[in-house]
């Protein structure tokens, strides 16, 4: 069953077209890993689901439900969250305060102060932070600053995540940490959609992959079928996928 569809997903910025007639779906409960050159579209199309870019043409529902139009706090409160290319924490806020936003803010329901921090605690326990609660975000270093933004979009009770990058900048021990932690919010019953450049971690952890190049989808299926791809291995894998 999908939880998430697009459909001629178009969009232009100026007289550049990022996306093309885009269209897919994510299975329920799957992990679907998205891949493909800078520039290829990627995390435009992140952008177009969480709504904070709107779509030229086409049409993307969210079970069921057309989410085209909506604002970006109206795709969350309806259960889809995502992480970012580029940080984006509160500097200045505590730890346990950046994931206490998702609970307050990210869902459609209000959360009173001591549920939030309770399940706030709980998420951080979760991603590995729980023992830098009290610091300010800005003083982790750049893994522990994507665990954090992992627990505030998961504060916020998704069930569709998007991670765009989760891994990038990451030393391999700390690739194989956010491996396993890509699993297990899967298994708390969340879907993933990730952006991964790390193709360790998208053979490895995905049921399926799709790929974009120059704004259109040139390839979709498992990680096998995508690895022996002529096409996808001439623009962009190479010959050392699994490297």
């Amino acid at each position: 069953m999908s939880i998430l569809e697009a459909e001629g997903i178009t969009k232009h910025f100026g007289g550049l077209t990022a996306l093309s007639g885009i269209g897919f779906h994510v299975d329920q409960g799957e992990i679907l890993g998205l891949i493909g050159p800078n520039g290829a579209g990627k995390t435009t199309l992140f952008g177009l689901i969480s709504a904070a870019l709107p779509p030229d043409r086409g049409v993307i529902r969210f079970k069921g439900e057309v989410i085209t139009g909506l604002k970006p706090h109206q795709v969350c409160r309806r259960g889809v969250a995502r992480t970012f290319q580029s940080v984006k924490v509160f500097p200045n806020m505590s730890v346990l305060a950046n994931v206490m936003v998702g609970s307050f803010f990210g869902r459609p329901n209000t959360v009173s102060a001591a549920a939030a921090e309770g399940e706030s605690v709980e998420l951080l326990e979760f991603v590995g932070l729980s023992a830098f609660a009290a610091i300010p975000a800005r003083d982790l270093t750049l893994a522990n600053q994507k665990m954090l933004e992992v627990a505030r979009a998961l504060a916020t009770a998704p069930e569709l995540l998007l991670l765009d990058e989760l891994m990038a900048g990451l030393n391999p021990t700390e690739i194989g940490l956010a491996m396993d932690l890509v699993t297990r919010i899967r298994d708390r019953g969340i879907t993933v959609f990730m952006i991964e450049h790390v193709m360790k971690a998208i053979m490895c952890v995905c049921e399926r992959i799709m790929v974009l190049h120059h704004g259109e989808k040139i390839a979709e299926g498992t990680p096998k079928e995508i690895a022996a791809s002529k096409t996808v291995v001439e623009v962009y894998l190479g010959e050392s996928a699994y490297a």
